[in-house]
Order: C-alpha cells, then structure tokens, then sequence
C-alpha cells in the first residue's frame, strides 16, 4: 500500500511513525501547510501531487473540518483511490453521498478513528451487528467534557479554571466550542447511530447541549445527591421509533458512567443476543487514534470498505420523557412542569427530550441535564 498523507499534526505525525515500523506500508506523499521535512516522504502544500500521482491508492485524511478535506476525499474516490479518514465531521455531514461514491468507484472508505479515538468503536460494531440487531447505543465520546467535568467534580474547579487546565494539557482546543456545546459529540453520535442501527439518520433532527453553562455550585448540588455530570450521547430504536440526542446526564455515584476519569471514553452498544456491553479507553491522542488508522488501512489492503451500506432515511422522534434538572432561568411552562427545586434549581416532571430541549433554545445560558428516575 502506498499512501497519501493529508495533514501532520498530532494523529498524522503518530501514524507516520507506526508506518515506519512496517514494510507493507509507504507514505511517499505528504500534504502539509507548513513548511517542514520529513525523512523518506516528499511534503507539498499542493493536493494535486497526490491526486495525480497514479502510485498512491491511498489517501489518508487527517486535517480534520469540512472544507478542503470534502474536496480532497471525494476526489480521491473519484481518481479511484481508497480512503481512510478520522474526521467524524466529514462523514456525518456527507454520509450517504461518500458511502454512494465509494460504492460507485469501487473503492474503500473506513473511519474508524472518528468515533472514540484510540478505541476500536465503530469496527466492534460492525463485527457485532453482523450476528445480531444492534437497539442502543450511548456513553462518554468526548474526552475534553470529561476531563472538564472529573475536575471540577474531584479538584473543586469551577468550569473556567477546568478549561484552561484542559488546555494548557492539550486536551482542549484554543477555540473550544466544538466540544464543549457537544458539536463533536453531536457528530460522533450520528456516525455510531447510522452504523449501529443501519440508518441515515437526519441531523437536525437530533438536539444537542453541552456543558459550557455548568457551574460549580450545580457540581455541589449534584454531589449533594450522590450524583455526578456527564456528558452524554444516546441513540435507540425503540417502539418503532428512533431516539437520538447529546446532552448532560447526572449519573449516580459508583455507576460505570460515573467512575470514568479524566480524558478517557466509555460508550455501550445493546444487543439482542449479548445485551449490553461497553468498550472504555482513550479517547483522543497522537498513538491509540494513529493505531485505529493503521488498523483501518490493514482492513483495506485486505479489502474491507465502510462498515454497512446506506440506511433507511430517518428522523429523531424524541418523545422519550425524562426528568430535567434546570438552572438559569423560568417561565410559565417550565414552572408548570416543577417537581422539585434542588437550591435555586428546578427539578422537572418527566417531559420529553424534544419539548425540553426546544424549551432551552430559546433560553441560551440554561443549564439542563437529565435526571435519574431514582432521585
């Protein structure tokens, strides 16, 4: 296999290195913006060297956003090249037409790095869904929320102090809104689901929030009630219809969900002949996610493409009723669904996801997360 290398950062500079130990794999191309050497490859800023270079069929994608990686991967597939990419932006935005073009070219397309880092989710579930009908999927897919929300539940940091220790460690971006809203979540739960499930699932149809507007008083409150925050995906086919969402989650101390430290992930599949089961494991990271890649690039020489074929389109329903633990502000119909105030927070009735997440869209700055029916 002869490789194009789009991107040399962290998870590329990784995975040029893992290639280095082989002798069944070159990387002969790199295409990087800045100007660098790197022993054994040629580095360009001009896609069109590995496009057109009819040795490469392979390009791997590690630059990350829509535009250019868009482009340069579709025009890979076009020129007949496979491709293997860790940008869960990417696929969620363009999932039917890249697994179309794939098809269409004859090509490999694999993405296993996209969704859990250094664990190998996405592959455990196509191995999984082809013995048995896969109804659930959900946990902890970002590992900068969590490391966020274990500081300040264990050290006492307020959400500020939380980011910066973040990222002065790498963990978080200089511009951290894509994490912290749960937009990379968001992403990483519509790849899973539309592979899990066998859908196309549409994307706006399923509700995000994030955790930027936690406090540390709403940590002691939850501690108050043996509870821990984190952020949570899920996505479940259920009575005929799909429920899919990302948002805050209280846990109840001494769950699985709970104990998860630091940048780590810990995401569970249910199916029908093993019931639940979960993989847990770094989530980000120069070596575990530069392993995934390596790994998806061994299943291509041995021609493995994307995990399942293009779903049944279908869209969230989201009537699922959950209670809601709601801080910064009230109105009429949130005072209507009070069960109980935790401090200056209101604690709701069991509403659905859909009416509570609408609810929060017009209220920005509210915090919310679900609460256990046990509490």
């Amino acid at each position: 296999m002869r490789i194009g290398l789009l991107g040399y950062g962290v998870v590329g500079k990784g995975f040029f290195d893992l290639v280095a130990e082989r002798t069944d794999i070159q990387i002969p191309r790199i295409l990087c913006r800045r100007d660098i050497a790197v022993e054994g490859a040629e580095v360009t800023h001009d896609f069109r060297d590995i496009l057109q270079d009819d040795t490469i069929d392979t390009v791997v994608e590690l630059i990350g956003g829509l535009h250019p990686a868009y482009e340069y991967v579709t025009a890979a597939m076009e020129a007949g090249k496979n491709v293997v990419t860790a940008n869960k932006a990417l696929l969620a935005a363009y999932y039917d037409e890249l697994l179309t073009l794939a098809e269409q070219k004859g090509v490999c397309l694999r993405c296993t790095a996209a969704v859990g880092g250094g664990i190998g989710w996405l592959s455990e579930l196509e191995r999984t869904r082809r013995t048995q009908r896969l109804s659930h999927v959900s946990g902890i897919m970002n590992g900068t929320c969590n490391y966020i929300l274990h500081s300040m539940t264990c050290l006492g940091l307020d959400y500020g102090q939380a980011l910066a220790q973040a990222q002065e460690l790498g963990y978080a971006e200089a511009d951290p809104t894509a994490d912290v809203e749960g937009f990379d979540t968001w992403n990483k739960l519509l790849l899973s689901a539309n592979v899990a499930l066998g859908i196309s699932l549409d994307k706006e149809s399923v509700p995000v929030c994030g955790i930027s507007a936690i406090s540390a008083q709403d940590v002691e409150q939850f501690k108050a009630h043996n509870l821990i925050c984190k952020l949570i995906a899920t996505a479940k086919a259920q009575d005929g219809c799909v429920h899919a969402y990302v948002q805050p989650t209280l846990c109840p101390v001494g769950s699985q969900q709970a104990a998860v430290p630091a940048n780590y992930n810990f995401i569970t599949f249910t199916g029908s002949a093993t019931g639940s089961m979960s993989l847990y494991g770094q989530g980000a990271g120069r070596y575990p996610t530069a392993h995934n890649v390596l790994q998806d690039c061994v299943d291509v020489m041995q021609g493995r493409s994307f995990y399942c074929g293009c779903g049944a389109p279908a869209v969230a329903d989201n009537t699922e009723a959950l209670r809601f633990y709601v801080r910064g502000a009230s109105d009429a119909w949130l005072e209507a669904q009070r069960e109980e105030s935790w401090a200056d927070a209101i604690v709701t009735k069991p509403v659905s996801v859909r009416q509570m997440h609408d609810w929060r869209s017009k209220h920005p700055g509210v915090f919310i997360a679900a609460v256990p029916d046990s509490q």
